[in-house]
């Protein structure tokens, strides 16, 4: 899997960079869901996504609940040759009924947003990572797509992702889903993961039932951002039991 070297000053923010490898002959998930998850593997689940990152910062993040406290608004930059832009905007919508608690919705202008999502072709995806998300043109950038997320113990900032539009359906669809719901705070990978995107192992390319039930879980307004691995395990059965009621 590739990475990138994270900005010289990134302040008082953690920062944390998501990179989605889709490489050859990457071994694909077990053929269909189970009809219903056990509580177990659900906790294994949000915990496995929402604590630790793949690419870690040395302020701590990986060790606290990242997520939005107040409205996503995302603007999409098609930049492609290819105008991504309705099944973006599909995704974001499909996002928004999914998650309990989430509002989420596309804006027209980009000082409005502060989710923002580059659509590219691969020859203007280096330059686009390292100078418009990091701003720093000496990053080194490698990998499949990425997301960038800015936070602290109040809740995330500010999320950029770049996903390539021009290297096949399957890689564009599943950069835009792992890169949009990574940039929602769930920033780990673990290949342990059968069902979920977050497994970089996998050729998943949805939302899968799994990974609702971890976003909706993130999502339940007992669990706040800034909370530690203990203090969401204190919540996180009643939370469950609630998200249990709504998700069919």
């Amino acid at each position: 899997m590739g990475r990138m070297a994270s900005p010289r000053n990134h302040g008082r923010l953690a920062v944390v960079v998501a990179l989605a490898a889709m490489l050859a002959g990457a071994s694909g998930a077990a053929a269909g869901e189970p009809k219903r998850y056990g509580d177990k593997e659900l906790f294994a689940g949000f915990e496995k996504t929402v604590f630790g990152l793949e690419y870690a910062s040395s302020n701590g993040g990986a060790f606290y609940v990242k997520k939005y406290t107040g409205p996503v608004r995302v603007f999409v930059d098609n930049r492609a040759t290819r105008n991504r832009r309705a099944a973006v905007t599909g995704f974001i919508a499909e996002t928004r009924r999914a998650i309990r608690g989430l509002d989420i919705a596309v804006v027209s202008k980009a000082e409005a947003a502060n989710f923002h999502l580059y659509v590219v072709d691969r020859a203007d995806y280096d330059r686009v990572v390292r100078s418009e998300v990091f701003g720093d043109r000496g990053a080194s950038s490698v990998g499949a797509c990425m997301v960038r997320v800015r936070s602290d113990r109040n809740g995330i900032r500010t999320s950029s992702a770049v996903i390539v539009s021009d290297e096949g359906e399957f890689l564009f669809r599943r950069c835009l889903v792992e890169e949009t719901l990574q940039g929602l705070g769930p920033l780990n990978d673990d290949r342990s993961l059968a069902h979920s995107v977050f497994n970089d192992g996998s050729r998943l390319s949805r939302l899968t039932r799994h990974d609702r039930f971890v976003l909706n879980m993130l999502y339940h307004p007992s669990v706040r951002p800034g909370m530690s691995k203990a203090e969401a395990r204190a919540v996180l059965p009643q939370v469950l039991e609630d998200v249990r009621r709504h998700l069919r």
